[in-house]
């Protein structure tokens, strides 16, 4: 419970930009996304083997550890039979970890590939269920860039992940493997002061963790603020990418407009921002290196001074004080692994906090109500579409300005077969109706009685052309395969796509190579194979020439067993379907859309809206 109570959001203004969890929590989410993922079976086997291979290879670094006494012995001994003899031990131990380090190597990049696989496909299906990315693109600076979140910080966590963990197995193992060496070495050292002898218990090992110690806590002090620096900057980036990506998207209308000079401008303010955090950052990291670097550097001399007085003494043979001194170096490099690592370990946790952050907020879409006063959606009778005193409200939190719309007829019934055009006062966003009918949109009152959703199909006024092959993008959401090839080819007469027959099976970025008329059209040719009982259009033949709005006008009327409700003012729509005309009316901004009583309006503004529902 304590866990859960410090998942509360982050909120700046009315902009969630994270969470306030705990390590634990994002390290337990993080593990139950890769336990649920389909590779966990391979990620096991993985772990397994890699544990394997790092406890061989500690136990033959002892090995190599204790073969520096006999080495360095004949070497001052001059035996130089005993010295060849050696030489093929120390090939056949570095031989042995040659190919131990290559084995680990493998199963690194193995494991990260897996590690990514998983993390990746866990963060783009909780993305992708039903209307969450929608949701969270309105939840603040959380919802901002949510391909750097899947992309760079999926393929990050993964990755370092997976280095560091391996890196803190192996430390560990290092240390439990060579903290016993030189223990045993410390018991055999004896000092002499002033005629007295003596000897201090883990003498090296005391010296190792001191040490390690004050480089850690020197690390961490001079190096706190690189979790938050590495954070900005991964969100610096993110929106450089996408102002680079937006401009390149729209080039052609920016050079029309000869526009360059101003998105130069403000791509070089993404680009300041990033290159300031990167100088926080490299004051950050130069301070930190002051410590790594030095404490580094030390290392070469500090164990021969430790070891030096039992040495001098003669308490030490030259090859048992290299011993020692390997041994003291394994287990300073052992303690020492959160200070050389204490960068990357900042980048990671600057990782995981978005990537965890991104995670929570999807997971959070299902369970709380994203707009303060909520329509009620209802079930319809069989055949029909209900509005019962709908109205609809632009306001998306409790400090918002209220503004918004009715339907001037009160409450509306659109019976099965119906045709129906949807006009509106000035400013007000009819948009927000079509999104209503989507569900998509909650905040107003009132109650919304719709058909079966999959009874449904809603054509926007922008079009959406996937990538992929003109079919896909035809028969899009379904398979490429749900339509057989003559009704794709049928469908494509009819809309005027004809010339493209040939190409159906042609990969290509066809969002780009077919006109705003043309990507519209194939919206229509899906609505013809798709043969839905209700189609929703939001204002689609706004723009069009006049030719194409009444050949999708037609099409429509040819359609008599379908009920079309189309949201926006078309004379061409009007012409070829006579539909029944309603009216949104925008509500006055002392009127609250939650206490309005549409019954209690006068009867001379009920004669005003009836004037204006029959005119298109």
């Amino acid at each position: 419970m304590a866990v859960e109570a410090q998942a509360k959001p982050n909120i700046q203004g009315n902009e969630q930009v994270g969470y306030d969890l705990s390590l634990f929590f994002r390290l337990r989410m993080m593990f139950s996304a890769f336990w649920n993922s389909p590779v966990r079976f391979k990620i096991i086997s993985l772990t397994i083997a890699l544990f394997a291979i790092i406890m061989v290879t500690a136990y033959v670094q002892v090995l190599l550890n204790s073969w520096n006494a006999p080495f360095y012995d004949s070497l001052a001994r001059r035996d130089i039979t005993a010295f060849f003899h050696q030489l093929g031990v120390f090939g056949i131990i570095a031989g042995s970890l040659l190919v131990l380090n290559v084995i680990q190597a493998w199963l690194n990049q193995m494991t990260a590939l897996y590690m990514r696989e998983g993390l990746a496909r866990d963060l783009v299906n909780q993305w992708l269920q039903a209307k969450r990315a929608l949701r969270l693109a309105s939840a603040g600076l959380i919802g901002v860039n949510p391909d750097q979140r899947l992309h760079e910080d999926a393929r990050n966590l993964a990755e370092s992940s997976t280095g560091l963990a391996i890196g803190l197995v192996q430390a560990t193992i290092l240390l439990l493997s060579f903290i016993g060496v030189l223990w045993e070495l410390s018991n055999g050292m004896v000092f002499h002061f002033k005629g007295a002898s003596f000897s201090i218990p883990g003498y090296m090992v005391w010296a190792a963790i001191l040490y390690a110690g004050s480089a850690s806590f020197l690390s961490q002090f001079v190096g706190r603020r690189l979790v938050r620096l590495n954070a900005d900057r991964y969100s610096k980036e993110a929106e450089l990418r996408f102002a680079l990506m937006h401009a390149n998207e729209h080039m052609p209308a920016i050079t029309i407009a000869g526009g360059e000079e101003n998105e130069r401008r403000r791509i070089n303010l993404d680009i300041s921002a990033v290159l300031a955090v990167i100088r926080q950052l490299a004051i950050a990291n130069t301070n930190l290196t002051w410590v790594s670097a030095g404490y580094g550097w030390l290392v070469l001399i500090i164990p021969i001074l430790v070891a030096a007085p039992a040495y001098f003494s003669g308490g030490l043979t030259f090859g048992q004080l290299m011993v020692a001194v390997g041994a003291f170096n394994q287990v300073n490099s052992a303690l020492r692994w959160y200070v050389a690592n204490f960068g990357p370990i900042a980048e990671w946790r600057a990782t995981l906090m978005r990537v965890t952050d991104f995670r929570q907020a999807l997971t959070e879409m299902d369970d709380k109500t994203p707009m303060p006063h909520t329509l009620v959606f209802d079930n319809a009778a069989p055949g029909t579409m209900v509005w019962t005193d709908m109205e609809i409200s632009t306001r998306t939190n409790d400090e918002a300005t209220e503004n918004g719309f009715r339907i001037a007829e009160g409450t509306v019934t659109i019976n099965a077969g119906e045709h129906i055009m949807i006009n509106g006062d000035h400013g007000v966003n009819r948009r927000l109706l079509f999104e209503v009918l989507a569900h998509q949109w909650y905040s107003g009152s009132g109650t919304v009685s719709l058909p079966p959703m999959d009874d449904m199909l809603f054509i926007p006024h922008t079009p959406y052309v996937p990538g992929g092959t003109l079919r896909e993008a035809i028969c899009f959401p379904e398979d490429r395969d749900a339509y057989d090839e003559a009704a794709v080819e049928a469908a494509m007469e009819k809309v005027g796509l004809s010339r493209l027959k040939g190409r159906l099976d042609t990969q290509a970025r066809w969002d780009r190579l077919l006109d705003t008329e043309e990507q519209k059209a194939v919206g229509f040719a899906h609505m013809l194979l798709a043969k839905p009982k209700w189609v929703i259009l939001d204002d689609v033949l706004e723009g069009l020439e006049s030719e194409v709005q009444a050949m999708l006008s037609a099409l429509l009327a040819e359609m008599t067993d379908v009920t079309v409700i189309y949201v926006g003012r078309n004379e061409a729509y009007m012409h070829a379907m006579s539909p029944r005309v309603l009216h949104l009316q925008a509500l006055a901004p002392h009127e609250h859309s939650i206490e309005t009583d549409t019954a209690s309006a006068p009867a001379e503004a009920e004669e005003q809206d009836q004037k204006k529902a029959n005119t298109p």
